[in-house]
């Protein structure tokens, strides 16, 4: 899990206005930097089978809000990626 700290660090950097903390950037964001926590985790403990599939089911959810970004608007899409450097 993010500590708080890094959470608001996340939410402060990708935040579309002052109050934002749901937009679907922030919520890439956090799920992005939740996917590399647990990868890290799993390069060590190859068989932990529980944190593998909360891995796939984060990578998902990562997607399905990426696709809606991409139907919405396809600048703040590629900008997006490119800011976290994900590839597609």
């Amino acid at each position: 899990m993010l500590d708080g700290v890094t959470k608001q660090r996340i939410t402060e950097e990708y935040r579309v206005h002052e109050n934002d903390t749901g937009s679907t950037e922030v919520q890439v964001a956090v799920i992005t930097e939740r996917i590399k926590q647990i990868t890290d985790h799993l390069r060590v403990h190859k068989k932990d089978v529980h944190s593998r599939r909360g891995l796939v089911t984060l990578v998902s959810k990562r997607r399905r809000l990426l696709n809606y970004l991409t139907k919405e608007d396809v600048n703040r899409y590629q900008t997006l990626i490119t800011r976290l450097g994900l590839r597609r």
